[in-house]
């Protein structure tokens, strides 16, 4: 949910602020500077509206201008909405100078306040799914192909050095793995990119058929030809041709593909006039192309033919953390296409998505997620709602890098006061921190610091 800090010393604002805004953004309060900065620490707000008149100079603007400063410094990410009085325009100037996104006038309109926040959220995110872009840093210029993993990376700046080029290109990789959205950036990429692209897959046309639809064919050439109709090759003329599923060509049909590869030039069924074609190709197939040639299912000679450059695209399970980065890619995509744009995913969703093995691919992630985006209840996305199993799951593991940082420390607390034999001074000291602060920290996660008191 969207985190709301509102830093309010008058509890009827409070209140009043607190019920002008929607149930999807979580409203927390602080009535001065400690309390804000604690909370600002704890919550790490999107979002910030802030009363300069804050105590112990409620009547002035000192403490709410530190404050702004502080919140600056420890969370510059943060949108800071100034709230002020209607004499204070000077003091909101300022503040927006200082670094506030934005200010609100006194008296409280609750629609005005709500677009000025929701505003913010909406610069908020924004701003991080930029930082997010480019993060990621991998370089590529490749539609729909989602990658952290270094494997899928190399093949994708591999892709981008081959399109330039006119070489043929096969494809080597399971069903679902993204082997067409490859060839179509060879395209893309290339200087043929304004040219068709023309695909075709050999496993889905009948034997029969595949020699008209590649090459073509003449007028009366046979039973039901009433007109001349080019092929495939013809189609693709000045662009790429991208023969899907190759490993299952036809063994007749792959002398001719090969004559066409090395004269490009193509001969119609029924006529004996070669017609010259430009086109680069593209090759892919999840076969093993090597037991196909053992096996007397696919010609060497076309194999060498087609392979001037070889991808082997690795399956989902062997790209070691893109099944959560694509899973999430595809819940913020598909949940705006369902009109569900604010879901996320539980812990035990992110642990089953990250230890399945994923046999279908990305094809079979898409297939879970849109059911899940479709059956979830809540705002989050459980292991159950993906149908995924946790077997096999550390349930152990935090993802959330701020859980992991409270655990360590709630632990190390308890090591130094037991060591200390619960003597505040001394355990503050092996911890490296102030009395007042450990006092802070024991409040904060619940640890009685009384034990060895009352065991006496």
């Amino acid at each position: 949910m969207k985190q709301l800090l509102i830093v309010e010393d008058d509890p009827g604002l409070q209140s009043q602020m607190r019920w002008c805004f929607s149930e999807d953004i979580e409203v927390s309060v602080a009535a001065d500077r400690d309390a804000a900065l604690t909370a600002l620490r704890r919550l790490e707000p999107e979002v910030v509206t802030l009363d300069l008149g804050l105590p112990p100079d409620p009547g002035g603007a000192t403490e709410g201008f530190a404050l702004l400063e502080d919140i600056l410094r420890l969370a510059p990410m943060t949108k800071v909405i100034v709230v002020t009085g209607r004499e204070d325009k000077e003091n909101a100037v300022k503040a927006i100078g200082m670094g506030a996104c934005d200010f609100y006038q006194k008296p409280l309109d609750a629609d005005i306040l709500t677009f000025v926040v929701n505003r913010a959220f909406r610069l908020a995110e924004l701003e991080k799914e930029n930082r997010e872009l480019s993060a990621q840093g991998n370089g590529t210029n490749i539609k729909g192909i989602v990658a952290t993993s270094p494997e899928m990376l190399t093949i994708c700046r591999t892709v981008e050095k081959v399109a330039p080029t006119d070489v043929t290109t096969l494809i080597n990789g399971e069903t679902g793995t993204g082997k067409e959205l490859l060839a179509r950036a060879l395209h893309d990429l290339s200087q043929r990119a304004d040219q068709p692209f023309v695909a075709i897959n050999c496993a889905a046309i009948p034997e029969n058929l595949l020699e008209s639809e590649l090459f073509g064919f003449e007028k009366g050439s046979f039973t039901g030809a009433t007109q001349s109709k080019k092929g495939k090759i013809e189609n693709a003329n000045g662009g790429t041709l991208f023969l899907d599923e190759i490993g299952d060509m036809p063994m007749a049909l792959q002398a001719k593909l090969l004559r066409f590869l090395q004269e490009r030039v193509v001969d119609r069924v029924g006529s004996v006039k070669p017609i010259p074609v430009d086109v680069r190709v593209v090759c892919a197939t999840h076969r093993n192309v090597q037991d196909l040639i053992s096996q007397g299912e696919f010609r060497e000679d076309l194999y060498y033919r087609v392979s001037e450059i070889t991808l082997d695209v690795p399956a989902l399970r062997e790209r070691e953390g893109d099944p959560l980065v694509i899973a999430q890619s595809l819940l913020k995509t598909l949940g705006k296409q369902l009109d569900r744009p604010h879901l996320t995913f539980s812990d035990d969703a992110v642990q089953a998505i990250n230890a399945y093995g994923w046999p279908g691919n990305v094809r079979e992630m898409i297939n879970k997620v849109k059911r899940a985006i479709i059956m979830a209840d809540g705002k989050r996305i459980t292991a159950d709602d993906l149908v995924l199993p946790l077997s096999g799951c550390d349930t152990d593991f935090q993802l959330n890098l701020r859980q992991v940082r409270e655990n360590a420390e709630r632990k190390a607390i308890i090591q130094a006061l037991m060591t200390s034999n619960f003597n505040m001074a001394q355990a503050s000291r092996l911890l490296g921190v102030t009395r007042p602060t450990l006092y802070n920290l024991t409040d904060k996660y619940r640890i009685e610091t009384n034990t060895a008191t009352n065991g006496a």
